[in-house]
C-alpha cells in the first residue's frame, strides 16, 4: 500500500512540475499551420498536393467519348450526355460521384476544393511571411494552378462565383456567379502574374511562363468564340446573358486578344514541333514522328505535362493510367473502350490533301490506303497491324493483324473476327464501329497486365499554332494563318494548304485540321460547342460492317449506325448541380436546366 501511495505522489509530483506543459503536445499524425508555413519542403508539398487536381485524360472512358470523336463501349455510361439529357440533378458519368470519374477533378466540387486549396497557400505564406525564391517561384505556380482551375469551371459553366479566400464553415458562404467577362477577366489577371514570376524552362510537370502563357492563349480563344456572343440564339430569353457570355465589347478585339496571346509563346523561341525539318515529311517519317510525340517523356514540342507520379493513383484501379487496358482491342485482352467514329475516321483526308468519301469508288473499294500518316498513328483498323497477340491467343493470329471484319463461311454463315464483340477471346468487350484507338498506346507494352507510364500532355506547342491560325482566321488574316497551318502539315507529310482555298472552305479545312491533329486530347468536345456546330456533328455514331465473301480476301464495307446521339442546345454548358443550387440560393442556373 505505502508502494502504491509513493507511485500516485510522484505522478502528482510530475504533474504539478510540468504545469500545463505536459498537456500540450504536438499531435504526432499531422503537422501545425505554423510548421508547414515555414518549411520549404512542407510548403512544396502542399503545392505539390494541388497538382493532382489537374484533368488525367487517361480516364476509363475519356471525354472524347462525349462528342463525336469516339464511342465508349458501354454505353450506357456516356449515353445520357451524348443524347443531352442532363438536368441539374442527374449528370450521368459528368456527376461528382460517378464511378468512372470521366470529369475526375474537374467537377464543380473538386474544383472548388483545389481552388480553396491555392487560397490556403497565398494566404499562409502572406501570415507567416515565408520568403525566399522558392516560395517566389510556388506564387507564380499557384497563380497557374488557380487559373487552370477556374479555366475548367468556366469551360463547362461560364460566369461563375470568384473566391480569393479560403472560407471556413464559420465565414458566409453565399457567393453569387460573376459574369462570363468578369471570370474570363480573372483568369487571365492570374496567368499574367504567373507568367511574371515562372522562369522561362524547368521541370515541365510544373508550371512555367510558357505554360501560364499558353494557357491564356486558350481561354482567350475560347473566349472570343462565337459561342459567347450568341446568347440570343442558343438560350433566348434567359433572363441573366451576361453570365453565359459577353453582353458588350468587341469580339475583333478579343480576337487580336487571343493572338496575341498565342503569338508570345511563338515568341519564346524555346518550343518546336516534334521531328519537324526544313524538308516535308516522308508519310513513313510522319506517322512515326506522331506516334512518338505521346510515346516519349518529354520534348521540345511538350509546354505542360502530367507525369504518373504527379497523379493520385492511390485509391480506384479505374483511376489508374492503364490507357492501354482501357483502349486496346479486345482480342489482345483489352477492353476496347473509346473507340474511333465512323465520323472521326473519315475525316481524315487521302494522302494527296483530297477528302475521303464513301461515295468515291476508288476510296470505297480500300479505305485505308494512302491516308493521312496521322491516320496510321491514330487508329487500328480491320488489317492492320498492331502487336503481337498475347501467349494464349498466338496461335490464331502469329502476325497480330487486327481483325474486324467477318468471314463467311461454305454454308453461307459467318465467323466472327477475332477483335469483334463475337469474337472467341472476349466477347464482353470490344469495338460497335469497326475501330480501336492507336493513339497514345505503346505496342512493346503488354496492356493486359503492365502499364506504360508516359505523361499526359495537357499542352503542346502544336495547340498553340493552331490557336494563333484560329484567330488569325477571324481577323481575316488568311496569308499569316496559311503559313502556320502548313507547319502542321509539313510535320505530318500532308500537303501544303491550296492558295485557291479560302474564306469558309478555308476555316473548314482548320477546323478539320484541329480535329486531326488534336484528336482524343480534350479539345474537341470543347470545340464543337464554341463554335456552335454541335448541332450538326452530334449525329448517331457510326461504324463500319465489314465482310468477306466466302474464298475472298477483298471485303465488303457497310456504314452502319451503332450509337443514338441528339443535340439540345442546353448542353452547350452544363447544369449547376441541384445541390449547390440548395446550399447557395444566390447561385442562378444556366438556360435550359
Amino acid at each position: 500500500m505505502k508502494r502504491l501511495y509513493n507511485l500516485l505522489f510522484a505522478i502528482c509530483l510530475l504533474f504539478s512540475a510540468c504545469d500545463t506543459d505536459f498537456l500540450e503536445v504536438d499531435p504526432v499524425d499531422r503537422y501545425s499551420d505554423a510548421v508547414v508555413w515555414t518549411d520549404e519542403s512542407l510548403i512544396t508539398a502542399f503545392v505539390n498536393n494541388i497538382y493532382m487536381g489537374q484533368k488525367w485524360g487517361f480516364h476509363t472512358v475519356m471525354l472524347s467519348s462525349l462528342c463525336d470523336e469516339s464511342m465508349e463501349v458501354w454505353s450506357w455510361e456516356s449515353q445520357p450526355v451524348v443524347m443531352s439529357e442532363l438536368t441539374s440533378s442527374y449528370q450521368g458519368i459528368l456527376a461528382p460521384d460517378f464511378w468512372i470519374i470521366t470529369f475526375h477533378n474537374i467537377n464543380w466540387d473538386n474544383l472548388y476544393s483545389n481552388i480553396r486549396a491555392c487560397n490556403v497557400f497565398f494566404e499562409n505564406v502572406e501570415k507567416y511571411e515565408v520568403q525566399g525564391d522558392f516560395v517566389d517561384q510556388l506564387k507564380g505556380e499557384v497563380h497557374y494552378l488557380r487559373a487552370y482551375f477556374y479555366y475548367w469551371l468556366m469551360s463547362q459553366w461560364g460566369g461563375v462565383p470568384l473566391i480569393e479566400n479560403a472560407y471556413s464553415t464559420s465565414d458566409d458562404l453565399l457567393v453569387a456567379r460573376n459574369t462570363f467577362a468578369e471570370t474570363v477577366d480573372f483568369i487571365v489577371k492570374d496567368l499574367d502574374a504567373a507568367a511574371d514570376i515562372l522562369p522561362l524552362t524547368d521541370d515541365k510537370a510544373r508550371a512555367t511562363k510558357g505554360a501560364a502563357l499558353a494557357l491564356k492563349a486558350r481561354v482567350l480563344l475560347y473566349a472570343a468564340s462565337d459561342l459567347y456572343v450568341s446568347q440570343s440564339e442558343w438560350a433566348s430569353g434567359y433572363s441573366n446573358p451576361e453570365l453565359i457570355g459577353y453582353t458588350d465589347g468587341s469580339q475583333n478585339e478579343r480576337w487580336q486578344k487571343a493572338k496575341d496571346a498565342a503569338k508570345a509563346v511563338m515568341d519564346l523561341g524555346i518550343y518546336h514541333l516534334y521531328g519537324e525539318n526544313t524538308e516535308w515529311a516522308t508519310a513513313e517519317e510522319a506517322t512515326q514522328n506522331y506516334i512518338n510525340i505521346f510515346l516519349c517523356h518529354d520534348s521540345d514540342e511538350d509546354i505542360m505535362v502530367q507525369y504518373y507520379d504527379f497523379y493520385n493513383h492511390s485509391s480506384s484501379d479505374f483511376q489508374l493510367p492503364r490507357v492501354g487496358l482501357f483502349n486496346s482491342p479486345n482480342g489482345f485482352h483489352g477492353w476496347g473502350g473509346n473507340t474511333p467514329t465512323g465520323q472521326l475516321v473519315d475525316s481524315y483526308e487521302m494522302s494527296d490533301g483530297t477528302k475521303f468519301s464513301w461515295d468515291n469508288p476508288v476510296h470505297a473499294a480500300h479505305p485505308y490506303e494512302n491516308r493521312d500518316p496521322r491516320f496510321y498513328a491514330c487508329i487500328l483498323y480491320n488489317g492492320s497491324h498492331w502487336r503481337e497477340r498475347p501467349d494464349d491467343t498466338i496461335g490464331a493470329d502469329p502476325d497480330g493483324i487486327v481483325q474486324t471484319g467477318y468471314y463467311e463461311q461454305a454454308d453461307g454463315s459467318y465467323s466472327a473476327g477475332l477483335d469483334t464483340r463475337q469474337g472467341p477471346i472476349e466477347d464482353w468487350n470490344g469495338t460497335y464501329t469497326g475501330y480501336y484507338m492507336r493513339k497514345f498506346l505503346d505496342p512493346s507494352v503488354n496492356h493486359q497486365y503492365d502499364r506504360q507510364t508516359y505523361p499526359w500532355r495537357q499542352l503542346r506547342y502544336a495547340e498553340v499554332l493552331l490557336n494563333y491560325v484560329e484567330a488569325c482566321l477571324e481577323l481575316g488574316e488568311e496569308d499569316e494563318a496559311r503559313t502556320y497551318l502548313d507547319l502542321i502539315r509539313k510535320r505530318a507529310g500532308m500537303p501544303a494548304v491550296p492558295s485557291s482555298v479560302t474564306g469558309n472552305d478555308l476555316m473548314e479545312l482548320y477546323r478539320n485540321e484541329r480535329k486531326i491533329e488534336l484528336a482524343y486530347e480534350q479539345h474537341r468536345y470543347f470545340d464543337i460547342r464554341r463554335w456552335m456546330i454541335a448541332p450538326d456533328v452530334i449525329k448517331n455514331a457510326q461504324g463500319v460492317d465489314i465482310r468477306y465473301p466466302y474464298g475472298s480476301d477483298q471485303p465488303n464495307y457497310s456504314i452502319i449506325e451503332v450509337q443514338e446521339r441528339a443535340w439540345n442546345d442546353k448542353a452547350y454548358l452544363m447544369p449547376v448541380y441541384l445541390d449547390e443550387m440548395n446550399k447557395n440560393n444566390l447561385l442562378i442556373q444556366n438556360p435550359g436546366y
